[in-house]
């Protein structure tokens, strides 16, 4: 007898996908996007996905159900009150479902949003084996409560039923069962997730705040409390994931034409296309395809790509490494944004190599950016409003990557500006989108605040008002 449970953990999502196999039937809770990681892991072990459970609408990531249960036949399952516009089963709560060996029980937990559900598993011998909670409990955090799509219920309101829901449904069961989240540290759809992945239930009542002993009024102060406003894509990834969304295949299909620098320059010029070069800030700042906008695949790519991009359906054309053209074409999907229309064969060489120009970026490094203040320059600081508070260079302007697209016009175009983030990822996307509104006197810090901090260049440090 074969039972297994495995973790597909998306680190640039900062999200957990579950394979779920006993006997030969498999249950998939989550999928990403792309359908074939769990086609392909259930062929390989001679199974086949009977199920695919759904802990709710997300937001922050299009699941790959749909597609998946096209290529499979498996049924999709949903919590109670979902109401998505393709072939789905609602289930009721308590309502338990067969995979092999091991029962799946609906645990209708409601919060996050109105239709979270929380998978319990149980083995042949009746023993609660783990909860795959999705964004109900995180470790070390519960998800946000504003995210219900198109709801009558304010976040006061889902925040008070999921207490109710956490401490109904799932404080009650076994201290050492296993607690497997929809997200990590590093997602948008908490505050104060864990680095771990995975926990006992029992360790989560010790240690995660909104399990703590509390009035329902004081759980609502605290889950409400300093919620940043979410990314603009959040709601348009939830109603994709509500409504259906088109083939991945096709998408990945479109996505992939290779374009010779001539066919890559004429579809350059047609109406509202975004050339979107994907690599390293400090390989694209040496040269690129004029009108490109950097936000390179090793940083938090699909995070800001929701966040600047605000357009799910902007044509988009690519510039990559060779060989990543696929992967970013991937990564643009599970975020919704899939009208990709090639990228350009053979990257920024072909278009050199085919007599056209590029443009540079110069950066400088901090020593040289002490020398300059000197002199009295503009400084530009592209990091989030906390970071600056907390400290700064004297006389910086404060101007946030995240709102950029709200500020264009706001700097000066004929000075000259010395434009930094923390490390150097966000002042390439920064700089990048200003170049492209005709900002032409940007130069870059290279290492960002991380190197500036290790220069003599005066700080102006965050004090407490209390002095404490």
């Amino acid at each position: 007898m074969k039972h297994t449970v495995e973790q597909l953990y998306t680190g640039c999502l900062a999200q957990g996908a579950y394979y779920i196999e006993s006997n030969g039937e498999v249950a998939v809770i989550d999928p990403l996007r792309e359908t074939a990681p769990y086609i392909n892991m259930a062929e390989e072990r001679g199974a086949k996905i009977k199920y695919i459970f759904e802990t709710h609408f997300h937001a922050d990531f299009v699941s790959g159900h749909v597609d998946l249960a096209k290529k499979t036949g498996a049924t999709i399952v949903y919590g109670p009150t979902a109401n998505p516009d393709y072939d789905v089963h609602v289930a009721k709560d308590g309502e338990e479902f067969k995979v092999g060996e091991f029962t799946i029980t609906v645990l209708h937990t409601p919060g996050h949003t109105p239709e979270s559900s929380t998978y319990l598993l149980t083995d042949a011998t009746g023993k609660k084996e783990a909860i795959f909670t999705g964004d109900t409990l995180f470790l070390g955090d519960v998800g946000r409560p504003d995210l219900a799509i198109k709801s009558d219920l304010t976040q006061e309101d889902l925040a008070g039923m999921l207490y109710d829901s956490l401490r109904n449904k799932i404080m009650p069961l076994p201290d050492e069962i296993t607690v497997y989240p929809g997200h990590g540290a590093g997602s948008a759809c908490g505050k104060n997730m864990s680095k771990d992945t995975v926990d006992t239930l029992g360790n989560q009542k010790k240690t995660n705040y909104a399990l703590q002993d509390m009035t329902k009024e004081q759980f609502i102060k605290e889950v409400t409390e300093g919620i940043l406003p979410p990314p603009q894509y959040f709601p348009k990834n939830a109603q994709l994931n509500k409504h259906g969304y088109e083939s991945f295949d096709e998408v990945l299909g479109r996505g992939m034409t290779a374009l010779a620098p001539e066919a890559f320059e004429k579809t350059m010029a047609q109406d509202n296309v975004l050339v979107l070069d994907t690599r390293a800030p400090q390989v694209f700042n040496k040269s690129f395809v004029p009108n490109s906008v950097n936000i390179g695949l090793d940083g938090k790519f699909a995070v800001w790509v929701g966040t600047l991009i605000t357009d799910l359906k902007t044509p988009i054309l690519l510039v990559t490494d060779e060989g990543r053209e696929e992967e970013t074409v991937k990564r643009l999907s599970r975020v919704g944004y899939d009208n990709t229309i090639g990228f350009l064969k053979g990257g920024v060489e072909a278009w050199k190599a085919s007599g056209r120009s590029t443009e540079e970026i110069i950066s400088i490094s901090a020593e040289e950016l002490e020398e300059k203040i000197k002199e009295g320059v503009s400084v530009v600081d592209v990091r989030n409003p906390n970071e600056f508070s907390s400290s700064h260079i004297e006389n910086a302007q404060t101007y946030p990557l995240d709102y950029i697209n709200d500020h264009l016009n706001e700097l000066d175009k004929e000075k000259t500006i010395y434009l930094h983030c923390a490390g150097g990822y966000r002042s390439m996307i920064a700089t990048s989108i200003l170049r492209k509104q005709g900002y032409n006197n940007i130069i870059e810090v290279a290492g960002g605040f991380g190197a500036i901090k290790k220069t003599d260049i005066k700080l102006t440090d965050f004090v407490c008002p209390s002095g404490k």
